[in-house]
């Protein structure tokens, strides 16, 4: 007889709904109201969000292999929203010439981590924490420089508010990401020569994948998303902060794990790191509602890690 397993994007799924469930059972929970329950999956939806959209670079790089892993793309995440803050200044015309800057420029930032990590041959780790670093300096610069903006009225309109009857605006932008990160990943060329570069490097080349350029464009693609990440996020909070990408940086990776990615590249999927920000974000709420300390949420965060991976238990195997 077959072994029964369950894929983790649905395994991720399943833990969700089991988390949610028993959110209702706590005195701050919904309590078995239905309307209740529905606003409240929606809200934690909406914050998985952003946690998704972040991840989405990462997914892209862990898929990758050779140990990849993006250290910068909290610093990325707190430089654009600065940018998008100071660039839109509460006018509307200047949206979309923000989001262009963002991506842009975190492009650029996961290109200069490409070419250290190919060419150079930087650890990903080591090339991009020190990269966090440079951009961590940029922020205090600027942030020297008195920061001053606002986010226009249309960003919040989209992204912070209901958009189509009660769902806001945020969950479908992502509805939509999913769906082109799914093309991206199952239906071009640069997905499938991203999977096989992620098995074998070696491999990949001899069957005639350039392997250096897609290894620049998975780094590059991850930077712009990231990008993309904190135009969302300041159009969300509507205020910038030193330090407001960070927060999201071990949660990114972790989505990624919990979603079933390979940590050592070669398969994965965006619609189980999307999973794992859903059940990454319920984790928090559950634990902000039961009143427990951050040390204690990072704590549990670790150890759910851990948990999943093991039950997954498949990365050795796959290890080329």
């Amino acid at each position: 007889m077959k072994r029964f397993s369950i894929s983790p994007p649905v395994a991720a799924l399943i833990l969700a709904v089991v988390l949610f469930l028993l959110s209702g059972l706590l005195p701050n929970g919904y309590g078995g109201d239905i309307d209740v329950a529905i606003a409240q999956a929606t809200n934690i939806t909406r914050l998985a969000v952003f946690l998704g959209v972040i991840a989405a670079g990462q997914t892209l790089v862990i898929i990758s292999g050779y140990e990849g892993i993006d250290l910068s793309s909290g610093s990325v995440v707190t430089l654009t929203a600065i940018l998008t803050y100071v660039i839109v200044n509460g006018n509307d015309n200047k949206v979309l010439l923000a989001l262009l800057v963002s991506l842009l420029v975190g492009m650029f930032i996961g290109w200069l981590n490409g070419i250290g990590i190919t060419y150079l041959k930087i650890s990903p780790f080591v090339m991009t924490l020190g990269m966090a670093g440079v951009v961590t300096g940029t922020i205090i610069v600027i942030n020297h420089g008195n920061v001053s903006g606002k986010i226009s009225p249309i960003m919040t309109q989209i992204i912070a508010r209901p958009l189509v009857g009660k769902i806001p605006g945020a969950i479908i932008i992502w509805v939509f990401f999913g769906l082109l990160m799914w093309l991206l990943l199952e239906r071009t060329t640069f997905g499938k020569n991203l999977f096989a570069i992620g098995v074998n490097r070696v491999t990949a080349k001899l069957s005639g994948i350039n392997v250096n350029l897609t290894n620049i464009a998975t780094y590059s693609l991850a930077g712009a998303l990231a990008g993309f990440g904190g135009f969302l996020l300041v159009g969300n909070t509507g205020v910038v902060l030193i330090n407001l990408g960070q927060p999201f940086l071990f949660p990114s990776i972790a989505a990624v794990a919990v979603g079933g990615t390979l940590l050592s590249g070669g398969k994965g999927s965006y619609w189980g790191t999307m999973a794992g920000a859903i059940v990454l974000t319920l984790i928090t709420s559950l634990l902000t509602t039961m009143q427990m300390p951050e040390s204690v949420r990072r704590m549990v965060l670790g150890a759910t890690l851990l948990i999943l991976i093991s039950i997954y238990g498949r990365q050795r195997g796959f290890r080329q």
